[in-house]
């Protein structure tokens, strides 16, 4: 089963920003655009980075030097990548041809493929172009911090066993480990909660329905247990498990319907009638994600019930009609890529992951500003 529907609310609930200066309040629409132009301007900096890799890695020169257009497959070639490496390439592409600086042209002597060509922006990067541009860009982004972002170029060619992510190449530690102490880790929480605040009361207001017909739910990874609240707040006939590390949820205190269970999301989880994956599966990767979905399948299925997945995630170009907002579900693809090696996925990927850990189905219920709101069904 696949059926895509929008949200068919016609009227949207004005909340109450309680700031006390007479405003008026927002929407539901209001909230997540807002929110989309705030990750837009803290993760803008990644067109620099991006630029950064593309002149360190000399793809303008190349694809210049080449004469024609140039295949992925010619450019990986060229730049030396490890091959399990390949797909970074073709990402970092893909942002860099969204951003304007490449162009992507069909092939006359080959049906379906395409090959990156220059544009005005970067024949001003080729090195042999007398008004070059190249190092007044590579000075200024070279000012940018040091850290994982600089270092993609050296991962890129390192071997896969050697540092699995870029994150590790500049940290020493995988990027879960920087994160456990105690300061990062409730900044951490602070900023999940936030999203989830906004999320869940955007999520009540225009996609409600999704509790209907059922009595508990298990919110994996839920944190503080933010959503959880929220979402038995609104709902008085559903109970809901807050699951998380034991050292996240430990020494939270639930309520008679909202309880906290520390685990292992690999190992197994609670059962319920639906579990809701909020922002989980693009921290890992493919295999991983299979992993945790069948975990997932495991506990809505016990018992002689057939719940469901409540997925809220990046469904990547899902937002076409708003570039502003492709160009940051972009941004956050390259951010799982350098921190976790994992990925921001369109919907042909998703569907090949639900189908690859045994689902038989799923819907698209509206999207949420840069994420949607997916059904998953065993």
């Amino acid at each position: 089963m696949h059926v895509v529907r929008g949200s068919t609310t016609t009227e949207e609930g004005v909340f109450d920003m309680n700031l006390g200066n007479g405003d008026r309040g927002a929407t539901a629409s209001e909230l997540l655009q807002a929110q989309a132009l705030i990750w837009n301007h803290t993760y803008s900096f990644i067109k620099s980075v991006c630029l950064k890799w593309a002149i360190e890695l000399a793809i303008p020169d190349i694809i210049h030097h080449h004469g024609r257009p140039m295949t992925l497959q010619e450019l990986v070639s060229a730049l030396h990548v490890q091959p399990t490496k390949a797909h970074c390439i073709r990402r970092l592409m893909r942002i860099l041809v969204h951003s304007g600086l490449f162009e992507l042209r069909d092939l006359e002597e080959a049906d379906d493929q395409t090959g990156y060509v220059l544009t005005c922006v970067s024949r001003l990067l080729v090195k042999d172009n007398a008004l070059s541009a190249e190092p007044f860009a590579l000075l200024a982004v070279r000012l940018l911090p040091k850290g994982r972002w600089q270092d993609l170029s050296a991962w890129l060619r390192d071997g896969e066993d050697v540092h699995p992510t870029a994150f590790e190449m500049a940290h020493g530690v995988p990027a879960w480990e920087a994160w456990r102490s105690p300061e990062v880790s409730s900044l951490f929480n602070e900023a999940m909660a936030s999203d989830s605040s906004l999320i869940a009361r955007v999520v009540v207001d225009t996609c409600g329905g999704v509790f209907e017909g059922l009595s508990s739910v298990v919110d994996v990874g839920g944190g503080t247990g933010t959503m959880g609240k929220a979402i038995t707040g609104a709902f008085p006939h559903l109970e809901c498990t807050v699951f998380d590390q034991p050292h996240v949820v430990d020494g939270l205190v639930g309520s008679e319907r909202v309880k906290f269970v520390g685990g292992n999301m690999f190992v197994e989880i609670p059962p319920a009638d639906a579990v809701i994956l909020k922002w989980i599966l693009h921290d890992w990767s493919d295999e991983k994600c299979i992993e945790i979905l069948k975990r997932c399948r495991e506990a809505v299925s016990c018992q002689g019930k057939v719940g469901k997945i409540i997925m809220i995630d990046m469904v990547v170009g899902s937002q076409t009609e708003d570039h502003e907002s492709t160009e940051t579900q972009l941004f956050f693809d390259m951010l799982m890529m350098v921190t976790f090696n994992a990925k921001e996925r369109d919907e042909k990927e998703w569907a090949k992951l639900f189908a690859d850990a045994g689902f038989s189905g799923y819907e698209i219920v509206s999207h949420l500003g840069l994420r949607s709101l997916i059904e998953i069904y065993p």
